[in-house]
C-alpha cells in the first residue's frame, strides 16, 4: 500500500492540478490563508509550505501581504 501524501503535498498536488487544468489562471488571485485552512482542513504550516513550493517551481508568485497569484506563465501552462 502506498504512503499517504502529508498534508503539504496534498495541497502542494491540488493547487498545482488546478492551474494546470485552467480552474486557477494565469493572474488569478488564490484564496487566503484563511479561506485554504478551511478548504483542507489542515493548520497553516502546510499551507504555507506547499505555497512556497509553488513559488520555487514558478507556479504562483506574490507577497506577504498582498496575496499570491498564479504566475503569467506557470509550467507547462
Amino acid at each position: 500500500m502506498p504512503p499517504r501524501p502529508t498534508h503539504r503535498q496534498r495541497v502542494f498536488d491540488d493547487i498545482r492540478t488546478r492551474i494546470a487544468s485552467g480552474e486557477l489562471a494565469p493572474g488569478a488571485k488564490l484564496p487566503s490563508l484563511a479561506e485554504l485552512r478551511d478548504l483542507y482542513g489542515v493548520s497553516d504550516q502546510p499551507i504555507k509550505r506547499a505555497l512556497d513550493d509553488l513559488k520555487l517551481l514558478g507556479y504562483v508568485e506574490g507577497q506577504q501581504g498582498v496575496g499570491v497569484y498564479v504566475a503569467d506563465s506557470p509550467p507547462g501552462g
